[in-house]
């Protein structure tokens, strides 16, 4: 075996260099050993991971509410998009979509096509914000429309896909809605809100009530608007943006917790005669089933109305269907000389049951 002497050549000045070599060596090893243990530590910890390998650091907090950009922040988006579609008045129309909605040839689509056909409706596109409750309903938003608004939620509560009538999700969505439309109010914005599932085939705005600051359509309208009798849907609404709308939203969104389990329009129907609504000095206006129709009730003629709303109905695919009945209707109403258009009326509801489930 060589010694260290042979090693480094002989003489004092080799076992100098022959012990620097060792020094060497061993740095050598261990850098080789580390650089081996280390991957293998990073493999073992990914498989007892349900992460794998792409651990988040626990010790990174999330970022103080301060530290989030006002440009973009969700209240100032909402802003920018509210002033782009307002008219000059500061009203908007409002709808919400989810992405079963959104889908192409789904309820979106019949929604926008009525616009485009009905009588001096187009132009009301203008002022139309569509608010996305999910990442592919925007997508689809951007996609064909201009004004686009994408709501988070709070509790991160996932609004995607078909909401059945009464299901938990279906009244989270309804309740999110409250919520969101009395902070426009509080903004200093009027709006006319409209469910998807409505077609446009005249322009609603002559045919309101000049003196009512929250006026909504009916499931069942009794002939009086100022009947508190009357059954409401909160399919389509017309609110003026006063401080009176604006604490009336924020009572009817409180107002859940007293009445758990019930959506939105059933609570309406509970607190309407409260003592505190009286107080807030809301003029209530209920509107007539002729101008603003469903398929709970609506007139026979098509020469009045303005709306007409797949109500009634449950199923996403019963609705497009008769949506899109209601737009050959319409067809068939405009195409017929006007001395005979009296003659015209719906075809529907053929695919939806007009029994009002779970009322």
């Amino acid at each position: 075996m060589a010694t260290a002497d042979e090693v480094g050549g002989g003489g004092g000045g080799g076992a100098g260099v022959g012990a620097g070599d060792q020094v060497r060596r061993a740095k050598t090893a261990a850098l080789f050993l580390a650089a081996v243990a280390l991957p293998c530590l990073v493999l073992y910890r990914a498989a007892v991971s349900p992460a794998g390998l792409f651990l988040r650091p626990a010790a990174l907090p999330a970022p103080p509410r301060g530290d989030v950009d006002p440009v973009n922040s969700e209240e100032a988006r909402l802003e920018r998009v509210l002033r782009a579609a307002a008219m000059a008045n500061n009203t908007v129309i409002l709808t919400t979509l989810n992405s079963a909605w959104a889908e192409p040839g789904s309820v979106v689509d019949v929604f926008l096509e009525s616009f485009r056909i009905g009588d001096d409706t187009r132009w009301l596109l203008d002022h139309l914000i569509m608010v996305s409750l999910d990442l592919t309903a925007h997508r689809r938003c951007l996609q064909i429309h201009r004004h686009c608004f994408a709501l988070t939620t709070d509790d991160g509560f996932d609004f995607s896909g078909e909401k059945n009538f009464m299901t938990d999700g279906y009244l989270k969505m309804m309740w999110r809605r409250i919520d969101f439309l009395g902070h426009v109010l509080a903004k200093g914005y009027s709006f006319i809100f409209t469910d998807t599932d409505i077609v446009w085939f005249r322009n609603p705005l002559p045919h309101l009530h000049h003196d009512g600051d929250f006026q909504i359509a009916c499931d069942h309208f009794t002939g009086d608007p100022d009947d508190l009798s009357n059954s409401p849907n909160g399919g389509f609404a017309y609110v003026r943006s006063t401080s009176a709308t604006a604490a009336f939203y924020r009572y009817w969104y409180a107002a859940r917790e007293r009445h758990p389990g019930l959506h939105d329009q059933d609570v309406l129907n509970l607190i309407k005669r409260d003592a505190y609504v009286a107080r807030l000095g809301v003029r209530i206006r209920f509107l007539s089933t002729d101008l603003f129709a469903g398929l709970c009730e609506h007139g026979r003629n098509l020469s009045t109305v303005c709306t007409m709303h797949a109500n009634c109905c449950v199923g996403l695919r019963r609705k497009v269907d008769d949506l899109g009945l209601m737009l050959q209707d319409w067809r068939r109403f405009m195409a017929t000389p006007g001395s005979d258009r009296h003659s015209v009326t719906w075809s529907v509801p053929r695919n939806c049951s007009m029994k009002k489930l779970g009322r």
